[in-house]
């Protein structure tokens, strides 16, 4: 079947982040002087620091300090090293949660972050002192909830740490003025200030993301399709028009390229077929409608590009060892949907 040109903006980032949604935060806000160090668990949810005032070190392994890009605005990827200082106004994003210490000096004694937030409910917020001396530090930390069902295809492609330096930041307006504002909603009771709060972070969330993916393609083989003349128009049909009957032909002539061309290096750079990656999408879009309780199940597979509810029917058990109906009820029950896997590498400063 011939398929018309997508008319959708050639923005292939925009249509990739646009399903990532945040379910919960727990933000906190971490005044710190002197001698200080806390300590992180392996956290199954992102994490992020933003350095208000004055500066600390993160630690991802025990090493001497490294060199840092500081000017250029490009992504730098770190060998062995895994030390990190931030300054104000940087901002340190970890994907995927991994555990760090966040320190005033390297090698400082640390405490475990449950002896300072014993419980960190959904939703909550808290004001931290700790340090020898008068604070002189301030940073904005918050832990992300994210729905794995929304995740970007090659959100497996991003390192354990994301550092966005200030300089970089002053060119993301949007991203810097949330950030700046979300310090004295902090603590705040207001009506409506959890989901200001959530809304808000989920926009610092996504907006650095962008600003990182769009630096990291020169260092990422699967972050280099987004730049691809042809692999980027094929993505973008994926993500904006999954539920168009596409082959790897049409996805091909999409791209401009032959088909055998196209599957070779649209596998090279992404890491997986096409085919796979646009059953990914539409089985990460069939997720978010079972999950919503009023869209009807019978009408969700045409929504996501199946003609066959069967067809469906086994593509999404075979992918999630469960029926969509199995699915619905566990969502639509409260529980919570299958762990993420991912596989980071290292850490980036940009």
């Amino acid at each position: 079947m011939d398929l018309a040109p997508i008319s959708a903006p050639a923005d292939v980032l925009s249509e990739l982040l646009k399903p990532l949604r945040l379910t919960d935060i727990y933000s906190s806000k971490w005044l710190a002087g002197g001698t200080w160090g806390v300590v992180g668990e392996q956290d199954s949810h992102a994490v992020l620091h933003y350095m208000v005032r004055g500066s600390c070190f993160v630690t991802l392994d025990e090493a001497e300090p490294v060199s840092q890009a500081r000017q250029t605005g490009q992504a730098e990827r770190v060998g062995p090293g895994r030390l990190v200082r931030l300054e104000e106004g940087d901002l340190a994003l970890f994907p995927h949660g991994t555990a760090h210490t966040f320190s005033s000096a390297p090698g400082r004694a640390t405490a475990g972050l449950r002896t300072f937030l014993p419980d960190l409910p959904p939703g909550g917020s808290g004001v931290v002192t700790l340090g020898s001396a008068a604070p002189d530090t301030e940073l904005l930390c918050a832990s992300l909830h994210y729905d794995p069902g929304t995740e970007p295809g090659l959100y497996r492609a991003l390192p354990r740490v994301l550092v966005l330096r200030a300089h970089l930041l002053r060119g993301e307006t949007l991203l810097l003025r949330t950030l700046d504002s979300l310090s004295a909603e902090i603590g705040r009771t207001a009506p409506g200030a959890r989901l200001v709060s959530l809304r808000a972070f989920e926009m610092v969330f996504v907006l650095s993301l962008r600003a990182a993916m769009e630096r990291l393609t020169d260092t990422s083989p699967a972050l280099r399709a987004l730049r691809h003349a042809g692999v980027s128009k094929a993505l973008t049909a994926i993500y904006s028009a999954f539920a168009q009957p596409w082959t790897v032909g049409t996805l091909a002539r999409e791209a401009g390229m032959s088909r055998s061309v196209f599957s070779q290096v649209f596998r090279e750079l992404v890491g997986e077929p096409p085919a796979r990656h646009l059953l990914l999408r539409r089985l990460q879009e069939a997720r978010l409608l079972l999950a919503d309780g009023a869209v009807a199940q019978r009408d969700i597979p045409g929504r996501v590009g199946y003609e066959s509810r069967v067809g469906f029917h086994l593509a999404f058990r075979r992918e999630f060892g469960m029926t969509p109906g199995e699915y619905r009820a566990l969502r639509c029950g409260g529980a919570a949907s299958a762990p993420v896997e991912s596989s980071p590498r290292d850490h980036v400063t940009m």
